[in-house]
């Protein structure tokens, strides 16, 4: 498999939070269908849409044994599963949203979606069996917030997906550098592996990294949007926020990652720089591990979490990752939840983490992938750290669609604006943003 085909479907699907599919799903989402099942039937056959990945037969034998398990308690019911395309799901969905007719019982969708889903009237309200769902007791904390809107739950976590440090071991012995362990660190030892190595990168960034950007801005003590009565206020220009781009900006030069060069670069440009031996560090996340394995680094490089702003803290990482939910139109209710405790239960995540990588959303079974996969700790670290989500609004969806944070570090690594000034006018098209999804 090629590098980059490798990255995108670790990237796109399982992640879904990275630009390319929190637009392309919810930016064309339905307005709001309004169309709530009258029914619930205790047979018949449940339909479900999940995403296709780039090699599919592995998920394709989990889904199976999560299917046949459902089966043995449910002989009324029968199953029929599409595997289906990211890049043209978000018309499938729109349809569904509006057809009850031809909408499936459930589907997988992609974390940053939910409050779209929920506004668009697409999903379920199942908080009720969810709570009473003795193996929901031990979801980690980030990965339920991105099922949850107004305290209400939405559909279970399927996996989560976060970012770390990939760094060369090979280089830093050569330079004799330390691991840094601090963002301070960081950022000068990557302009030092630069000066040392002209022909590498010191540390991979990305104009269009909005995720790889937004651990800076945590760390700082800044966030993306305040929330108040279910409100959403954007405070990308607040003076921590504005303290933390600044940092990532930093990055941009001729003395690490040339503007001309870097500016552009999104989360998959950077992995592949690190994984094809151009840059001496990267960040990644877990499902970026095989497509570094496939590269000319193999065997010459670690991962630790990407750290903080004070030594031996670790930066908040974007929580990513997938979801299944219960639409609102089906008319199998019951076994439709009961079968969506089946793809998710603590089983069946065990054996996605096996055939996909994908990492479990449940606390016990994510620390026993950590003991079998040791690639695994320092992205179980981060998540213990306190790893952060995106707004709870369908707004998100618009900001993502229009590039808006891109943009604002584009502008910044450009020299065409300051800090300030982007930051201030990233601010207004995000509360603009907010203001029209209501």
């Amino acid at each position: 498999m090629k590098l980059s085909a490798r990255i995108a479907a670790r990237t796109v699907a399982p992640i879904a939070a990275l630009a390319l599919v929190g637009l392309t799903a919810t930016a064309c989402a339905p307005g709001t269908s309004g169309t709530g099942a009258t029914k619930d039937e205790k047979s018949g056959t449940l339909r479900v849409w999940l995403f296709q990945e780039v090699n599919n037969t592995p998920k394709e034998q989990v889904v199976d044994a999560a299917v046949a398990a459902f089966s043995k308690e449910h002989k009324d019911a029968k199953v029929e599963i599409e595997y289906i395309p990211v890049e043209t799901r978000a018309q499938r969905v729109k349809a569904a949203f509006n057809d009850p007719k031809s909408a499936p019982d459930l589907i997988e969708y992609g974390n940053t979606d939910t409050a779209g889903y929920v506004k668009d009237g697409g999903l379920a309200d199942i908080t009720t069996e969810f709570n009473a769902w003795d193996e929901a007791e031990d979801t980690d904390p980030t990965a339920r917030q991105s099922v949850t809107v107004d305290g209400k739950v939405y559909g279970a976590p399927l996996f989560v997906g976060v970012r770390a440090l990939y760094y060369r071991t090979d280089v830093f012995k050569e330079l004799g550098i330390a691991v840094p362990k601090s963002q301070a660190e960081l950022i000068s030892t990557a302009k030092k592996i630069h000066k040392a190595k002209p022909e590498l990168y010191g540390l991979a960034v990305g104009g269009a990294y909005t995720y790889g950007a937004m651990p800076f801005l945590w760390a700082n003590g800044g966030e993306l949007a305040e929330e108040s009565d279910g409100t959403y206020k954007a405070a990308v220009n607040s003076p921590a926020a504005r303290k933390g781009i600044e940092a990532y900006t930093s990055l941009f030069g001729d003395d690490n990652c040339p503007a001309a060069k870097c500016a552009s670069m999104g989360g998959n440009a950077t992995v592949t720089a690190f994984a094809s031996g151009k840059a001496a560090m990267a960040i990644g996340g877990d499902f970026s591990h095989s497509a570094v394995e496939e590269g000319s680094v193999k065997g010459k490089y670690a991962v630790v979490p990407l750290p903080g702003v004070t030594a031996g803290s670790i930066a908040p990482a974007f929580a990513g990752g997938n979801n299944i939910g219960v639409l609102k139109s089906t008319a199998h209710r019951t076994l439709a939840v009961d079968l969506m405790k089946s793809f998710t239960g603590k089983e069946t995540q065990a054996k996605l983490f096996d055939a996909m990588g994908f990492l479990p959303t449940y606390k016990d079974v994510l620390a026993d992938a950590a003991k079998k996969e040791p690639f695994v700790e320092p992205f179980v670290q981060t998540l213990g750290a306190g790893a952060k989500f995106v707004p709870a609004s369908p707004g998100w969806a618009q900001i993502d669609a229009s590039l808006v944070l891109p943009t604002m570090f584009q502008e910044i690594v450009s020299g065409r604006k300051d800090v300030a000034t982007a930051s201030d006018e990233a601010a207004r098209k995000m509360d603009a943003a907010f203001t029209a999804a209501g």
